[in-house]
């Protein structure tokens, strides 16, 4: 123990640092879970190396502070101290677990998901518990070269370890070495209906009436739409054969594309999907001037946009793997939007609204669709 004091920063510095890796990991943490394509993987490795680089910084304000921490030293700031302790540590220790390959049942969630609900709940004690212990770190002892050099190595052995872990699951053939770069694993790939069944928060309508149901397209554009699930699959509930009738009253031809779904939760599918491109909607609907996204709306409210541009190449589908989407994957309806996280492929989708501005309440909608009064 002799030599830790010379590679430990000041206290203040180490305090200073912490709250900065806690920022930084909730920003890369709420970017993951909208970054779906490889060219964001760097986001991926920033939060895995920073949440490294905090069990380091945690380990060595925990040994400054263990003193305060027995039974009878115990008070109100301190016990909210030890708390905040706890959950971090805990948060730390379920994303480690689930990058070597570890699982964990609670139900609709899983491992990924508890490491999710504590990474959230860091933040809020952590300001609780800055209202009454923040002092932050002097001019001098930012600007130190010594402590420059502390953190340049305490980084570096941060990515060294992320790697060596990769390096790990690969020899030891590890559920972590099957992880895509989200930190995903695969289930249920082209098996038709039989991958995972989720949904975000709480969405759960009855299951929706085909006969009954229709798809509006509408918002900005010339002409609006209203298709029933007929005009939608061609005529029938079996997949069209190819060169089947389309959409007669769009005009549109029914489509297929093999996409990845990769969900939050810790999973990723991959499908050939069959249904209506979206593209070919609003060729149909003609989208008027100023059009720049297009909102897709569930029968829950739930919904979610996507920019015209990337919206063209997206896909309503019908089918999964030549089956009729079940009810719990998004039957009638569902958004395939490749790219995209799983919480962003609208289900029981109803509406298609082209719109001038993306509506600021989407974010609000997500968290509160499944409320019905």
């Amino acid at each position: 123990m002799g030599r830790l004091p010379r590679i430990e920063p000041p206290p203040r510095v180490v305090d200073a640092s912490l709250l900065a890796a806690v920022v930084l990991l909730l920003a890369t943490g709420a970017v993951s879970l909208v970054s779906g394509r490889p060219a964001g993987a760097w986001v991926f490795d920033a939060h895995a190396v920073a949440g490294l680089a905090t069990v380091v910084l945690l380990a060595w304000k925990l040994r400054r502070v263990r003193h305060r921490l027995r039974p009878g030293a115990l008070d109100a700031t301190r016990l909210l101290s030890a708390l905040l302790g706890v959950v971090a540590a805990a948060a730390l220790a379920t994303g480690i677990w689930w990058v070597f390959g570890g699982r964990l049942d609670l139900g609709p969630w899983g491992l990924l998901n508890l490491h999710i609900g504590l990474g959230l709940l860091v933040p809020l004690l952590l300001l609780v518990h800055l209202r009454q212990r923040l002092a932050l770190p002097t001019r001098e002892s930012v600007a130190d070269r010594r402590n420059a050099l502390r953190y340049a190595a305490l980084v570096g052995s941060g990515a060294v370890a992320w790697q060596a872990q990769e390096v790990a699951n690969r020899v030891f053939d590890t559920a972590g070495a099957e992880r895509r770069f989200t930190g995903s694993r695969e289930r249920g790939s082209d098996a038709g209906n039989g991958f995972p069944v989720t949904s975000w928060v709480a969405d759960d309508p009855d299951p929706v009436d085909r006969e009954a149901w229709s798809l509006t397209v509408d918002g900005r554009v010339r002409e609006s739409l209203e298709l029933s699930y007929r005009d939608v699959t061609g005529g029938g509930d079996e997949a069209p054969e190819d060169g089947a009738a389309g959409v007669d009253a769009a005009g549109v031809d029914p489509a297929e594309r093999r996409a990845l779904l990769d969900c939050t939760s810790g999973w990723y599918s991959e499908h050939d999907w069959r249904g209506v491109r979206v593209g070919d909607l609003l060729d149909a609907a003609d989208p008027g001037d100023g059009a720049a996204w297009v909102q897709f709306r569930s029968v829950t409210g739930y919904r979610w946009s996507l920019p015209l541009s990337e919206a063209g190449d997206a896909l309503l589908a019908t089918h999964v793997d030549g089956e009729r989407l079940s009810h719990g994957h998004g039957a009638p309806l569902r958004l395939v939007a490749p790219g995209r996280r799983g919480f962003q492929w609208v289900k029981w989708v109803e509406s298609v609204r082209v719109t001038r501005r993306r509506e600021l309440g989407e974010w609000i909608a997500v968290f509160v669709s499944w409320y019905d009064d």
